[in-house]
């Protein structure tokens, strides 16, 4: 029974650690909070995100908003929920590609300072995000649960596929969470079989639910590759760029097939 306990107790904390971490969402100061593996169960971060997100465009389609307007709030509302967490990330991930020093990528990403490549990612993805999802007419609440569940276990992949550059950092630790790419099967395995059960049941259509699945893993795998052999590897806002493209992907993906 302890032992049982002090599992339960584990994963409390470390949820409550991603909670923390990864969102902006306050917690009680007495609660545990654990941060060294919370890189295995930031997917499902991402669904409980996209629930709420889910809530709040319901909300304001009640209100009589339009879907443009609707769209544009909830999406500047993830952006808020997350801290601009991996939108920053993003933006200073383009900042690196912009430069053409191999040397002189990494001290670009890390400069606190957003020069005018990072600034037009940031305005890109905010752009293809708001007009894609204002394009879905139907089961909105499953694109915007695919898109922050996807992103993130695209992080996953990229995490445990490539190295990591700096020896400290973000995310290092979540290198040493999932050394391997082996760890983020599961997660993967979890939304592929409920986005199954899901068209199972009707409750979506087959070509939205293979879309979400195919742009899921697909854009893992292309766009770590990529980032990978432009920087050599990857860093804290490399992961930042792939939960945000990822969410992109997905949603105009979505759109497409609405």
């Amino acid at each position: 029974m302890r032992t049982l306990a002090h599992k339960v107790s584990g994963i409390w904390a470390t949820v409550n650690g991603a909670i923390l971490f990864y969102t902006r969402i306050p917690l009680p100061h007495r609660w545990p909070a654990k941060f060294a593996r919370i890189a295995l169960i930031v997917p499902w971060v991402g669904v409980g995100l996209g629930v709420l997100l889910s809530g709040l465009d319901r909300l304001m389609g009640t209100l009589g908003l339009s879907l443009e307007l609707g769209s544009a709030l909830v999406v500047l509302t993830g952006v808020w929920l997350t801290g601009g967490l991996h939108l920053d990330g993003a933006m200073d991930t383009g900042d690196g590609l912009a430069v053409q020093d191999d040397q002189q990528r990494l001290v670009a990403m890390a400069d606190s300072r957003t020069g005018a490549f990072g600034v037009m990612v940031g305005v890109a993805i905010l752009l293809l995000k708001t007009i894609a999802f204002a394009g879905i007419t139907h089961h909105r609440w499953f694109a915007l649960i695919s898109a922050t569940a996807w992103g993130r276990w695209g992080q996953q992949w990229a995490i445990g596929r490539y190295a990591y550059l700096k020896p400290e950092g973000k995310g290092a630790f979540h290198k040493q969470a999932i050394p391997s790419c082996w760890q983020a099967l599961p997660a993967a395995l979890g939304l592929v079989g409920l986005t199954g059960i899901a068209m199972t049941l009707g409750w979506i259509r087959w070509p939205s639910g293979l879309m979400a699945v195919g742009l899921g893993l697909g854009h893992a795998y292309v766009l770590a590759g990529w980032l990978n052999r432009r920087i050599g590897g990857h860093t804290g806002d490399t992961y930042g760029a792939m939960v945000e493209w990822g969410e992109v992907a997905v949603l105009v993906g979505l759109a497409a097939v609405n």
